[in-house]
């Protein structure tokens, strides 16, 4: 329909209804009825489509909080995720950093031609 030309669906709901809406006024304008039949008329139309209005207003609120849940909840899994992995590796980086820092000494040892205990950073 319209999403392969970029328009959402609930602008083309929307198109529709303001169409009809706009094409069922200007019939009752021009029907031969009495102005007090025609003004209660119009009325009754007004106050359906003040209800269709409000029902699709409340159907696309809550359509995008379930999908703002959705996308916390998956935010909150990602990062907890991230949490979990970064506490398992943390260890295995720590040892990693250790290790070249034991491996620079040595080698800074080794380059200075001393005789110090390489733990000991000068």
């Amino acid at each position: 329909m319209g999403s392969e030309r970029g328009i959402s669906r609930s602008a083309v709901v929307l198109a529709f209804l303001l169409g009809g809406a706009l094409g069922s006024c200007l019939a009752l304008l021009y029907a031969p009825e009495s102005g007090k039949r025609t003004r209660v008329r119009l009325r009754r139309f007004a106050e359906e489509a003040q209800e269709k209005t409000e029902d699709t207003v409340k159907e696309l609120r809550d359509k995008t909080e379930d999908r703002v849940r959705e996308w916390r909840d998956r935010v909150e899994e990602v990062v907890s995720t991230g949490k979990e992995l970064l506490e398992e590796n943390k260890d295995l980086l720590t040892g990693a950093y250790e290790a070249g820092k034991e491996a620079f000494l040595r080698e800074r040892q080794k380059l200075s031609g001393g005789d110090a205990d390489p733990a000991t950073p000068r």
